[in-house]
């Protein structure tokens, strides 16, 4: 177990168990079975942090998309639980980035890329995602970047 992250998902399974906190446990569980299947997808024996939170990452997004479409279906109860779930993994994300930090970032990158037009936002987007990874949303990020280059 290299990565610190996954190290303390797994220790918080073990506080869980001793606690007996039911929805907690059955929460990280599924946590640590997406770990799991990323390293066997990857064939690895431990995923280093970033990409832990990358997995974190995209366990977020598909619950706040499930928490919406279950509220405009009305059904509350659903979109309270997976509400719960976001709160849970939440908990092991990074800081997250303010919007001036942000902004410092992609100046820097900009002036780090030499970028001056639309066809240098890959390299852009490039130094900037693992800068950000987990602590700012990227579709955001992408857009402000475009904004910047376009004029």
């Amino acid at each position: 177990m290299t990565g610190s992250l996954k190290a303390r998902i797994l220790e918080d399974v073990k506080d869980a168990m001793r606690a007996r906190e039911k929805a907690r446990l059955a929460i990280l569980r599924m946590v640590t079975a997406a770990i799991k299947q990323r390293e066997v997808d990857r064939r690895t024996a431990s995923l280093d942090d970033a990409s832990v939170v990358a997995v974190l990452e995209k366990m977020l997004k598909q619950r706040r998309e499930s928490a919406n479409q279950y509220e405009s279906a009305g059904r509350d109860d659903l979109a309270t639980a997976e509400r719960e779930e976001i709160a849970v993994i939440e908990t092991y994300m990074p800081r997250a980035l303010d919007p001036a930090e942000i902004e410092a970032m992609i100046a820097a990158a900009v002036e780090e890329a030499a970028a001056a037009t639309m066809k240098d936002m890959g390299r852009v987007m490039g130094l900037l995602k693992p800068r950000m990874q987990g602590r700012a949303d990227m579709g955001a990020v992408s857009a402000a970047v475009r904004a910047r280059l376009s004029g």
